[in-house]
């Protein structure tokens, strides 16, 4: 396997399902050596920035909704079910659950993509109060805090592979 294939295997998912991000930085030839969790970041966030406006929707539209669909039929990422689970939020109640599919409901119907934040550190009562307050955003202010929340959950990834390795 090439180096630009080992680069992309080990991080093309840190920006949910969106490799090119990964392939366009090593491309770009970002990387600096040797690999550290920040320097990638850096690398990584400089091409998600540069990205079209539609290729950055992508991205978000990637992430799945927060206790949602893809997590009761067992089919999110590995990173994506375990931030879920350090959150709570694969132990919701009916009553919580019911809430969190109202709130993925009218989010994504107002934004067009689901709710992100990285759920580290927060519990299912921090993540709501966060959903019903960035719920009456902008659709531009929403975008841009979307982003950055996917951005930090990258941060979190990489920390997370390079404690691994």
């Amino acid at each position: 396997m090439s180096a630009r294939a080992d680069f992309v295997e080990k991080f093309g998912g840190v920006f949910e399902h969106s490799p090119f991000i990964a392939e366009r930085a090593y491309d770009a030839g970002l990387m600096l050596v040797p690999l550290r969790a920040k320097g990638v970041h850096d690398a990584l966030t400089s091409i998600f920035r540069r990205a079209s406006r539609e290729e950055r929707l992508g991205v978000l539209r990637a992430h799945p909704d927060l206790a949602g669909r893809l997590a009761i039929a067992g089919e999110l990422t590995e990173d994506s079910r375990k931030e879920q689970a350090g959150a709570g939020l694969d132990r919701l109640s009916e009553e919580e659950h019911a809430r969190f599919t109202e709130l993925n409901s009218a989010y994504t119907e107002k934004f067009g993509f689901p709710f992100i934040i990285a759920v580290k550190g927060l519990t299912k009562d921090d993540i709501l109060v966060a959903f019903e307050r960035r719920i009456h955003n902008s659709a531009e202010e929403e975008f841009e805090t979307a982003a950055a929340q996917v951005e930090r959950i990258a941060l979190l990834r990489l920390e997370a592979l390079f404690a691994e390795s």
